[in-house]
């Protein structure tokens, strides 16, 4: 193949600028599940701009992800938070002094799990669409806000040294029952139809902080209802229910006690009857015994 001829005249041809210079750090908490640890691994190789780190030690000092990301590079942080082995917690945080969000993560499904028809190219660049509440200020402010900084953390930048030049899978955002629902879908090239790769996952927002992992509360969820809360009422439902059986047992209990106060009411042992049969089959050989001595008796007096 020739080599293309550039006159005096005409500019140099230069390579793209990466004028985005967006970098994520992925990391998590220690004691996360063997779940959460999947999806980081299938979020970090959804987006080629993300760097991973050790797990954080301290659940209490979240400072200390400022300092790291600083170390890594990274302007953006996304530290998924385990407690009591069983709630996992999503922190989204910008290092240029906020703002951060917190998410309670539910319906949680890997991509391995999942088992969807889509495959797309791991270092491509997705589309990114939202919903429409999330575009309106008036109604829903803090979405909105939300939405942006989803769009600096998921969408890959563009001419980034890893990622390819070119789009064929979906990052779906969608509000619905005062949840962020997350989905992946692959382009099909023949028919541009959506084809679900996966993974899925909902996040339930807490509360929106002006600081990176900290500071004054921006927006508060008043749907939100803690685990412990949720875990609480259904003991307490339990011991209600339990609690109405054993009234209605202790009723008929009751009931069946009164009704045999008035009647005489011996308790019957049923091993009794074994040693009454033996008394009487004693009782029968002694009798045929003294009916044989008798005669035999009578016998030796005649002769």
């Amino acid at each position: 193949m020739a080599t293309p001829i550039r006159r005096s005249d005409d500019p140099i041809q230069r390579k793209p600028q990466w004028i985005n210079r967006q970098r994520v750090l992925i990391l998590s908490s220690r004691g996360i599940s063997f779940i959460m640890r999947h999806i980081m691994k299938d979020l970090a190789c959804m987006m080629p701009h993300a760097k991973t780190d050790s797990k954080l030690d301290s659940k209490k000092d979240l400072s200390m992800l400022t300092e790291l990301a600083a170390m890594k590079n990274c302007n953006k942080i996304v530290y998924f938070e385990a407690r009591k082995k069983s709630d996992n917690y999503l922190w989204l945080g910008c290092m240029s002094n906020g703002p951060s969000a917190k998410f309670y993560i539910e319906n949680i499904f890997t991509t391995t799990e999942s088992k969807m028809t889509g495959n797309s190219l791991k270092t491509s660049r997705p589309l990114l669409v939202f919903d429409s509440s999330f575009d309106d200020k008036a109604k829903n402010p803090h979405l909105h806000l939300l939405k942006e900084m989803l769009v600096q953390i998921f969408g890959t930048p563009s001419h980034h040294p890893r990622s390819q030049p070119y789009f064929d899978k979906v990052f779906s955002f969608t509000w619905l029952k005062n949840r962020i629902w997350f989905r992946n879908y692959q382009i099909v090239e023949e028919s541009g139809a959506l084809a679900e790769i996966g993974p899925r996952l909902s996040l339930n927002p807490i509360k929106i902080f002006s600081e990176n992992f900290g500071g004054a509360v921006i927006w508060e969820n008043p749907h939100y209802i803690p685990p412990n809360a949720l875990r609480r009422m259904m003991v307490m439902q339990s011991q209600k229910v339990h609690s109405y059986a054993q009234r209605a047992q202790a009723k008929e209990a009751t009931k069946e006690r009164k009704s045999l106060r008035g009647t005489d009411f011996k308790h019957v042992d049923p091993t009794d009857a074994v040693f009454e049969d033996s008394d009487s089959e004693v009782d029968s050989d002694f009798e045929v015994e003294s009916d044989s001595e008798v005669e035999s008796a009578s016998q030796m007096s005649t002769d």
